[in-house]
């Protein structure tokens, strides 16, 4: 097949992640794909495997857009040049995009939901679903029905799959070294990967880090990730004053060299589609503490592999973290079952294939 992936940008973040992942597995299986996108950091990596970039100035939000347009009269002649089979989409942008792509070229098309959308009196007007949409959790499957009214006959559950040949136990050997580079102290190591924004939850992380320092002096907290948030998560933790056991780190290219300094790795969304940091710091063997809803509830097992809070609860957050850096054995027994969990259920070999068979379902009809 040959297949044209779209999305807005392709700057460090899930979606990116997902669809490096996905181009190179679909393409590994003989598949010709292009991706088209307004570039971004993770464009080198996508090259680096060969895989064609068409570049479009999608880098915006609104639905309605002159680039929209803009984009649709130059990817419309590259469909046909290029014999595409099926579009898939991953965002919102780009399933307006595709909608008009599809009707205008006959190629079908697909989306990803990858999270939770508003609910817009727009969005239900100009649905743009595709002819299959695949959902990366149960709770976005939900969502998708009842908030949306899409069929449940047109939603495919294909979970996120890691490569368990990339991140695994064996990178925090080099632990010791990274946290020098990082320049972190001795102290357990509280971590999280995130965007910085409002959903993600960090400032009742950084509430609930008052509390955690007050019984584990040394302990220090690592946010990665970029945000409109940025300035009042500095200015809280200032007015904490705990900023000395804090360290904000930029986007990584490779999260890999800072979840093996992690000795815990956080995620205290209020909405989560499911959590692909999450995944990653789970597939390294690390005890993870979560907040119960959405996808991480499909991750976590409480008191399995991880243990869950209710969201938007710094207390509750603290005590979880608190018992969890106090108790070494626990740590490593809840992230060796978060590894077998994550080996089991999300491997990247079943979620590219699973995806060529809606791929092929459509393509057929």
């Amino acid at each position: 097949m040959n297949i044209l992936l779209l999305s807005n940008h392709l700057n460090v973040g899930g979606i990116s992640s997902y669809i490096l992942t996905l181009a190179k597995g679909l393409q590994n299986k003989g598949h010709k794909v292009y991706v088209a996108s307004g570039a971004g950091e993770l464009l080198v990596r996508l090259k680096d495997e060969g895989i064609i970039h068409i570049p479009v100035p999608l880098k915006t939000k609104a639905e309605i857009s002159p680039n929209v347009l803009i984009s649709f009269f130059k990817l419309l002649p590259e469909m046909k040049k290029k014999n595409i089979d099926i579009i898939h989409a991953n965002t919102r942008v780009t399933q307006v995009l595709s909608c008009f792509l599809s009707r205008y070229s006959g190629a079908p098309f697909i989306s990803t939901c990858h999270g939770f959308f508003k609910k817009r009196l727009f969005r239900k007007i100009l649905s743009c679903w595709g002819e299959r949409v695949i959902a990366i959790s149960e709770q976005v499957k939900e969502h998708l029905v009842n908030d949306f009214g899409v069929q449940k006959n047109r939603i495919r559950l294909v979970h996120n799959g890691i490569d368990l040949t990339k991140f695994s136990p064996q990178l925090s050997a080099f632990s010791f070294q990274q946290k020098k580079d990082f320049a972190l102290s001795d102290g357990p190591v509280i971590g999280i990967v995130a965007r910085l924004s409002d959903v993600k939850g960090h400032i009742y992380l950084i509430q609930a880090m008052k509390m955690v320092l007050e019984k584990i002096p040394s302990a220090q907290l690592v946010i990665v990730g970029e945000g409109k948030i940025k300035d009042s998560l500095v200015k809280l933790s200032r007015e904490l004053c705990i900023e000395k056991s804090m360290k904000f780190i930029p986007n990584v290219m490779d999260t890999r060299g800072i979840l093996s300094v992690i000795d815990l790795f956080v995620l205290p969304s209020l909405k989560e589609g499911l959590g692909l940091s999450l995944m990653e710091a789970m597939s390294m063997g690390k005890a993870v503490v979560g907040s119960n809803i959405g996808g991480i509830k499909s991750l976590i097992q409480h008191r399995v592999n991880g243990l869950l809070v209710e969201p938007a609860n710094p207390e509750q957050l603290a005590l979880a973290i608190i018992e969890l850096l106090q108790d070494a054995a626990k740590r490593e027994l809840f992230g060796q079952r978060a590894l077998e969990f994550i080996a089991g259920n999300f491997s990247q070999s079943d979620m590219i294939s699973k995806t060529e068979e809606v791929y092929q379902e459509c393509v057929k009809r």
